[in-house]
């Protein structure tokens, strides 16, 4: 017997959606039909997003968001609930991304990048989880990256990170059987990350890692292909690299 694609309208929380794959994501979702519900720091990014979708005939409210508070991430899931109702997919892709070489010992970039990357896919994970296990089903979709795959010079913390998101989302695949559990590992993609790296060599290192790049689009396409699967189907991993990237 086989299943059909899962078109249903479904209640999406993005965070980091100002932005790169997120904001890509919110769009995309929103085109096809699905109740859009969007957080970032930068609020007046998100009321253009939000505008704009809404011009389109989408979807889609906003709330400010700093996913390295627990406190934060539980408020942005009630005022989704209140305005939407159950949440059925929440997609963990806030992050950051200050390379260095670990010699130099930028501790408060390290911090910043286990805050993030870390514990906001946990934050997003443990707002979501309760209401997803009493609903009986829900999809949690974390972005990773190809540096959760392999390490890279000045990559040690970012791409350490990165293979705790992977090993997050797989101890909760395998611990549920109401919820799926999607991975995207994105290659190269065109964002505003690479923005904040600070380190001379870091920064020098990226600018050619980024001659090749993918449009965040790409990864929103990913994205909205494991929420369409049907109820049964989970995409445990995706990874998406530019065709011409030899990494």
């Amino acid at each position: 017997m086989t299943t059909t694609q899962n078109r249903q309208a479904k209640t999406v929380l993005i965070t980091g959606a100002s932005s790169g794959i997120g904001e890509s994501a919110a769009r995309l979702l929103a085109a096809q039909g699905h109740r859009v519900f969007a957080g970032a720091r930068r609020t007046d990014r998100l009321e253009t997003l939000v505008q704009e979708i809404r011009a389109k005939g989408g979807t889609a409210a906003y709330r400010a968001l700093d996913v390295t508070s627990a406190d934060d991430m539980q408020a942005f899931v009630r005022d989704a609930e209140s305005v939407y109702g159950p949440v059925d997919v929440i997609v963990n892709n806030a992050g950051v991304m200050p390379l260095s070489p670990l010699s130099s010992l930028k501790l408060d970039e390290w911090n910043r990048m286990i805050d993030v990357n870390i514990r906001g896919v946990l934050h997003g994970i443990a707002a979501v989880l309760p209401g997803m296990e009493r609903q009986g089903h829900g999809q949690v979709i974390n972005v990773s990256s190809i540096g959760g795959l392999s390490v890279s010079p000045t990559a040690a913390v970012y791409c350490a990170t990165k293979y705790a998101v992977r090993a997050i989302s797989d101890g909760l695949r395998q611990e549920t059987d109401k919820i799926r559990v999607t991975v995207i590992c994105p290659g190269v993609v065109e964002s505003e990350l690479a923005s904040s790296i600070t380190d001379d060599t870091a920064r020098q290192a990226m600018q050619v890692f980024r001659r090749v790049a993918l449009h965040p689009d790409a990864i929103a396409r990913a994205i909205a292909y494991a929420i369409e699967q049907p109820d049964d189907v989970d995409v445990s991993e995706l990874v998406v690299r530019p065709t011409a990237s030899p990494y």
